[in-house]
């Protein structure tokens, strides 16, 4: 484990989230800081925008770069911009307003967005031109959902608030046919407040915020074991894509609430 970006005062440089743009620059979303920054391979900062309180990170298959925006329990004013990652000074456009306590992104094959809230019921699922699919949203009624990675034609979400710190899949074609895939802890005192979570090598990879752990879920049979410990309070986990010579297959990029970004190599 080797540290790409440092970080300050935990908590108060808390560093919410990640993504590759698949074209060498990882996109962090800086919620404490109400900023976007794109980094270059060698740890450079090489662009960067204000947003107030951006959350979950993701690229979409058009190339452009989704964020969500107002990422607090307590804010009215959420919602979804975009932006080019090509651009010398990216300027973000507004997808989708009027979300509240909105987290976690994920972006399905056919441009449609989702995004998870912390405290209620139900992912919410956007269409392309902005508008909500309320029926897809009643069927995926899982209560504090964090963490969202698509893969195939199921959502896989991490839930926050749970004793059991559960893992649940959701199909695209029929939410209400969810399924828990694991839960990760026994009881409420083991509690791991899972936050994001990514593919790697078939299985998911989940951060443990409270734990400070990479653990690794197998969807298939729910079996899981810790991958990387001594973390500070992760918050996201990435593979990186098209970034310099970082292979993809052993290595995994972390934020922290501690402000770090943490590049981890896996055997």
């Amino acid at each position: 484990m080797s540290v790409f970006h440092k970080g300050g005062i935990p908590l108060l440089d808390w560093r919410e989230n990640l993504e590759f743009d698949g074209r060498g620059t990882l996109w962090v979303s800086h919620v404490t800081q109400h900023r976007v920054e794109g980094y270059a391979p060698d740890g450079t900062l090489r662009a960067g925008f204000p947003l107030s309180g951006p959350g979950g990170i993701r690229r979409g298959l058009d190339g452009m770069m989704y964020v969500n925006y107002g990422v607090n329990p307590l804010t009215p004013h959420g919602g979804i911009v975009r932006f080019d990652p090509t651009a010398a000074a990216p300027r973000p456009e507004k997808v989708v307003d009027g979300l509240s306590g909105i987290n976690g992104l994920a972006v399905d094959t056919e441009g449609n967005l989702y995004v998870s809230r912390e405290l209620a019921t139900g992912i919410l699922k956007i269409r392309p031109d902005g508008t909500k699919d309320e029926e897809w949203t009643r069927g995926a009624s899982v209560f504090g959902t964090n963490g969202l990675e698509i893969v195939g034609d199921q959502l896989y979400a991490s839930v926050l608030i749970d004793a059991s710190s559960r893992i649940v899949r959701i199909p695209l074609t029929d939410p209400a046919r969810r399924t828990t895939v694991t839960r990760l802890s026994s009881t409420l005192l083991d509690g791991k407040f899972l936050d994001d979570l990514t593919e790697f090598r078939g299985g998911l990879v989940v951060a443990s915020f409270r734990d400070g752990e990479l653990i690794r879920v197998d969807p298939a049979t729910g079996r899981s074991c810790t991958l990387v410990t001594g973390l500070r309070m992760p918050t996201s986990v990435r593979i990186p894509r098209g970034f310099g010579a970082h292979d993809t297959g052993h290595t995994l990029f972390v934020t922290e609430a501690s402000g770090r970004i943490v590049r981890v190599t896996v055997g």
